[in-house]
């Protein structure tokens, strides 16, 4: 087989995984070496179907002894198959980065033979671009299910993040769709490196550090019958006990016929909501329970925080020139970084809506929900700020599902600011 079909094979596989974002690392370049991960080392942009450009994104195999059943790559399906060696993917980042092609790596596995061999031929082809080729270049590596564990901290010293994709959002989900996975064989690796960087940060480690860049996971959506508000509480709880960088979306997308998976995918809105509710959860201060609507699952006609605004008119308008911090985050239309602004600025005058706009922010949102200077310029009847508010929510969400437009000025699930 041709390498050029091979590549292409083992790339394709790898697209449908989404838990690689390139930041956050400091590895920094030696005077023998190549690449930097340090700041500014790394640049990314993110096409359509979730590929890191800026990254080799690639698979070692796609011959997998696991059957899931929403994986095109598994074992019963129909797929062209291929391998690489740790060699060839050496010279391959290699050459790519000398070209300019890529800054970085994302590799990844299917698994062949047993989880052991697999993690064995991850972590060699890492400790030879370290050690051999002197690459200091940013790389995430995918953990392996079920692997021994000193092979992964081996490679957690070289690489800068790992990933160990959760997947399903619940155990009953992983039993029926993933046997072969278990949620121990997920969550043990993961708090087993998560104590690993808290120690070495504890211990002032400078060289060699466990992850320096993290850990994240990814979880597909859609595929299996849990609530959006099942699926935000997993994620709560990750982020509070795994101390993870970042939980990744995917949508369900029905690429592999099965009578256990829903015959249509879940639609890029719903991903686009739980995004929004995780940047509430992260950086608003917000828990599960407050965001998601009786039936446990997110408004697909209004986002997350507008959805609980409305939900809590009682609480509204809130004056922006004495407004806590944690008020002034829940007003629609201020973003995190907005607020911290107007705590700033408010230290040296009153503000009004001319210093707002100014500021940038979505008075077509906001002014249902705030005075400035005792002033009021939105409207009191609760149907006229739904109505202006889904309005508002469509010719966004209309822009951000085509996240590479060129007029495209609000990508909330990348920027927080909703």
């Amino acid at each position: 087989m041709l390498d050029a079909e091979r590549l292409e094979i083992l790339t394709e596989s790898a697209k449908y995984d989404v838990s690689c974002s390139s930041s956050g690392s400091n590895r920094v370049n030696g005077n023998r070496g190549l690449g930097n991960a340090s700041v500014g080392g790394i640049c990314h942009s993110f096409t359509p179907d979730g590929r890191c450009i800026s990254l080799l994104k690639i698979l070692m195999s796609n011959e997998c002894i696991y059957d899931c059943e929403y994986c095109p790559n598994r074992r019963s399906a129909d797929v062209r198959r291929a391998s690489m060696s740790p060699d060839e993917i050496c010279e391959l980042v290699i050459n790519f980065y000398k070209r300019n092609y890529i800054e970085g790596l994302f590799l990844s596995s299917a698994v062949f033979g047993t989880p052991d061999r697999t993690m064995e031929l991850l972590c060699e082809t890492v400790t030879k671009l370290r050690k051999v080729y002197h690459f200091n270049g940013y790389i995430h590596l995918k953990g392996i299910p079920h692997a021994d564990e000193a092979l992964v901290f081996k490679a957690a010293r070289l690489v800068d993040r790992m990933s160990y994709n959760i997947e399903l959002p619940s155990e009953k989900s992983l039993k029926l769709l993933a046997p072969q996975k278990t949620k121990q064989s997920l969550l043990l690796p993961m708090k087993s490196l998560r104590d690993a960087m808290i120690y070495d940060r504890e211990n002032k480690v400078k060289y060699n550090k466990v992850l320096p860049a993290g850990q994240t996971t990814q979880m597909i959506i859609g595929a299996s019958p849990e609530s959006d508000g099942q699926i935000l509480k997993l994620t709560e709880s990750l982020y509070r006990n795994m101390n993870l960088k970042r939980v990744y979306y995917s949508s369900y997308i029905p690429v592999v016929q099965s009578n256990k998976l829903p015959a249509v995918g879940a639609g890029l809105l719903r991903e686009h909501r739980l995004y929004q509710a995780d940047w509430l959860i992260r950086y608003y201060g917000f828990d599960v329970d407050e965001i998601v609507g009786e039936d446990e699952n997110l408004s697909p006609e209004y986002d997350p925080k507008c959805a609980w605004a409305l939900r809590n008119m009682h609480l509204f308008p809130v004056e922006i020139n004495t407004a806590p911090l944690a008020a002034l985050l829940r007003v629609p239309g201020i973003g995190a970084k907005s607020a911290y602004k107007i705590m700033e600025a408010r230290r040296f005058g009153k503000l009004d809506f001319d210093n707002l706009a100014k500021m940038r922010i979505v008075l077509k949102r906001a002014k249902h929900f705030i005075t400035c200077k005792g002033k009021f310029y939105g409207s009191e009847n609760g149907e006229t700020v739904r109505a202006a508010l889904l309005l508002a929510g469509r010719s966004e969400v209309s822009e951000q599902m085509s996240m590479f437009s060129e007029n495209s000025v609000a990508v909330s699930a990348l920027t927080g600011e909703i």
